[in-house]
């Protein structure tokens, strides 16, 4: 008896360590005011990547300012998808509270008034099936991060999923 209480107490003592270890890295990961609101990882239709009359600007990923109080400058933050494909802001785009930018596909410029910015290229970046989006601030910590699988997270099958409200 004595033994199976000392190794289950050894066990839930360990993974209890294990979670506490856990706990100040996803603290971490999101600690930033900005976050990966959604991804519209599928665009409607057929994909076709041609720069004229293609629909890569209909695949987005939406980054938004989750403050009560803070503006946000984007210049210096990285969008980076699993396999090191990545866009950076590279001119001052402040986010007041609350407000969100869409980053498309396709040739483009940054607008707060629109609320978007293009990533300058045709090609897709999100995979269809499935794939991990890094939001990096400009220090190179990570701001936010979401993985995603067509199966398991988009359950209408639109190709848009929703990470936070």
């Amino acid at each position: 008896m004595r033994k199976r209480s000392a190794i289950a107490a050894a066990l839930a003592a360990g993974t209890l360590a294990a979670l506490v270890t856990a706990a100040p890295a996803q603290a971490t990961e999101y600690s930033s005011a900005l976050k990966i609101k959604a991804v519209q990882y599928d665009a409607p239709g057929p994909d076709s990547n041609r720069c004229s009359g293609g629909n890569t600007a209909a695949e987005y990923v939406t980054i938004k300012n989750y403050s009560s109080t803070a503006t946000v400058n984007l210049k210096g933050y990285t969008v980076r998808d699993a396999v090191g494909n990545s866009y950076t802001f590279r001119i001052n785009h402040y986010l007041q509270p609350g407000d969100y930018v869409r980053l498309r596909g396709n040739y483009g410029t940054e607008s707060d008034a629109n609320n978007v910015a293009y990533r300058n290229n045709c090609n897709f970046i999100w995979n269809n099936d499935r794939d991990t989006i890094k939001l990096i601030k400009p220090g190179g910590a990570y701001a936010d991060v979401h993985s995603y699988t067509k199966s398991g997270n988009d359950a209408d099958g639109n190709g848009y999923i929703s990470f936070h409200s």
